[in-house]
């Protein structure tokens, strides 16, 4: 099986967000140029997405960038070998955007498909981070449990919308290197119970800057 995710930068010209953006000092501007943003490149890593399993394209103005997945699925039950019950695919973007402003990602969105007999359960754990704060994190779970409409197989939708209290900013200066490590898990209480999950896509919070948090570097 063969999905995309794919990432955008913000549209910064549409409307301002409400509560989002913060006031500016000393007549800095609410939010950077957009065209000052920019993926300038992206690597993987994780057993959900090992080496010749994966396609990356950015485009050429360097605002979006589509990864192509072909292993990043999770199996429980007879006959599938333990190891198949949670992998995990991390990306990290290298990211370049105005040295006087920091942003955090506020909200991403994933589809995918699961099938979940009666006592599986499926868990989806996303954690986003910078590089250059490894120890400031954000995580988001998701937990399916098995049976009813699950067990005859059915796509899902997670939303992460990360609360004011657990934004993860962007460094000063003018490049930073933002991760979301992807991880999902089956677990059952049922031996003969069959469970399957997949990650089938992924737009994390770049798409519009109601998606995102600016607010300016303290000089």
């Amino acid at each position: 099986m063969r999905f995309s995710v794919a990432y955008l930068l913000p549209a910064l010209a549409v409307a301002k967000p409400l509560g989002v953006v913060q006031p500016s000092p000393d007549g800095w501007a609410d939010a950077p140029d957009p065209k000052q943003i920019q993926i300038a490149s992206a690597t993987f890593s994780g057993n959900g997405c090992p080496q010749g399993t994966v396609s990356t394209s950015i485009s050429p103005d360097k605002t979006v960038i589509t990864f192509g997945f072909d292993r990043f699925q999770v199996y429980i039950g007879k006959g599938y070998n333990p190891t198949e019950r949670t992998k995990n695919c991390q990306l990290h973007l290298n990211l370049k955007y105005p040295g006087g402003f920091q942003f955090s990602v506020l909200e991403s969105t994933y589809h995918g498909y699961a099938f979940l007999e009666p006592g599986v359960t499926g868990t989806f754990f996303s954690t986003y981070y910078f590089s250059q704060a490894p120890s400031d994190t954000t995580t988001t779970q998701t937990t399916i449990s098995g049976g009813g409409i699950w067990a005859e197989g059915q796509v899902y939708t997670k939303t992460d919308k990360v609360p004011t209290a657990s934004y993860i900013y962007s460094p000063c200066g003018s490049n930073g290197i933002l991760n979301v490590n992807n991880r999902i898990a089956l677990t059952s209480s049922n031996s003969s119970a069959v469970g399957e999950i997949t990650d089938d896509d992924a737009t994390v919070a770049f798409t519009q800057q109601i998606n995102l948090a600016w607010k300016p570097c303290t000089k």
